[in-house]
């Protein structure tokens, strides 16, 4: 038993639970919050009250609702991740039929005062549910195909219910995140080998059936696609988002222009500065050093939430801890990889750093519940 472990125990239970808070991981989200919050600060030029203070209540709300689901045991976030999954598949049916639409799509619910984004929900609780149902399945079940399909669907139906509304981001968020908990689990990797393959087969096939009857996409959607591959094809249409954002990455050079010296952001060259493109004014004004800064505090996060997991015993804290931060790492992965051309634009913020309430309050969340895997975990032996 350890000098801590001795004395807390001699505590108070909210007293003791508090000191076994993973400090470090709080101190990195507050530090990639700040990341933000002087980032949108310099963005909105020196005006605290446009980005920056709402995006500090938002943080502040999001710690606290982090701290409280901490303090709740692991077994209870086991025991209610099928009604939070069920429920969020409610939410999202009730998208569909009575949400109401913005920038062209319909994501959101209003439910008296509360206007809320069941996608951004369904992240965390598809997680939940996988680490449930891995969690009860015998370990000899977990490669055989009925099983596995069983854990796929899990992912897929609010997988295609966000995809209808249409969110192709948070829909590709939800099923790689799931895939992740699906692989911790220990899913035999033939599977991941077969879908990545048939994956590859149909990119092929739409690619090869352009020009013929048997056409797969319509015309404007390979115009996309040529796009993507060439932003220079369409600099003022599909082009124009990457070719701003490509200008701002490439002239912060090794320092950067400067603090609020982004010329991309400051004059609105830049669409989305404050959002899903907020790494490029990183870039801009404190250049590959600033960016790469925020970049190692990010895989400073996913290595603190890795030892929660590798450091218990008990299978559901260890899935969910496994699954939040693969989702925080598919979060700034393919935000970065959208910005510098290397991915299509599919709206995907900067995790804790683009401006936004429900992504943030929901990453929060399933920060919440990797804090209460590490309060509350079956210590291996020493």
């Amino acid at each position: 038993m350890s000098y801590l472990e001795y004395n807390t125990k001699r505590m108070p239970a909210g007293l003791a639970k508090v000191l076994y808070l993973n400090w470090p991981l709080v101190a990195l989200l507050i530090a990639v919050a700040a990341y933000g919050f002087v980032m949108l600060y310099s963005i909105a030029g020196g005006n605290a009250a446009l980005w920056a203070e709402p995006q500090i209540r938002r943080f502040a709300a999001g710690l606290a609702i982090m701290f409280i689901i901490a303090f709740v045991p692991i077994w209870f976030w086991r025991s209610v991740a099928g009604v939070a999954y069920a429920a969020t598949i409610v939410l999202l049916l009730g998208v569909e039929f009575f949400g109401t639409v913005g920038m062209g799509a319909k994501r959101w619910l209003v439910i008296g005062p509360l206007r809320m984004q069941p996608s951004e929900l369904a992240k965390v609780t598809t997680i939940m549910a996988l680490a449930a149902y891995y969690d009860l399945l015998d370990m000899k079940r977990i490669s055989r195909p009925f099983w596995v399909l069983l854990a796929a669907l899990i992912a897929f139906i609010p997988a295609a219910l966000v995809l209808r509304q249409p969110d192709l981001g948070t829909a590709m968020l939800i099923l790689l995140g799931g895939g992740v908990v699906i692989f911790a689990a220990g899913v035999h990797w033939g599977y991941f080998a077969g879908l990545i393959g048939s994956g590859a087969a149909l990119v092929t096939a739409v690619l090869q059936s352009r020009g013929t009857e048997w056409q797969i996409l319509k015309d404007y959607q390979y115009r996309r696609i040529d796009s993507f591959l060439d932003p220079t094809l369409d600099p003022l249409g599909a082009g124009y988002h990457v070719n701003q954002s490509m200008i701002a990455l490439g002239s912060g050079g090794w320092s950067g222009r400067g603090f609020m010296e982004g010329t991309q952001a400051r004059l609105n060259f830049l669409p989305e500065k404050h959002t899903d493109f907020i790494f490029t004014t990183v870039a801009e004004e404190f250049g590959f050093v600033g960016a790469s800064s925020l970049l190692i505090l990010y895989m400073l996060v996913i290595g603190v939430c890795l030892l929660t997991a590798f450091n218990t015993t008990n299978r559901f804290a260890a899935l969910v801890t496994l699954g939040v931060a693969g989702t925080f790492f598919l979060y700034f992965a393919v935000n970065m990889a959208m910005v510098m051309g290397l991915a299509p634009v599919v709206g995907v913020p900067l995790p804790l750093v683009s401006y936004g309430g429900s992504a943030m309050i929901v990453l929060m969340v399933g920060f919440g519940l990797v804090q209460s895997a590490h309060i509350h975990r079956a210590r291996l032996p020493s």
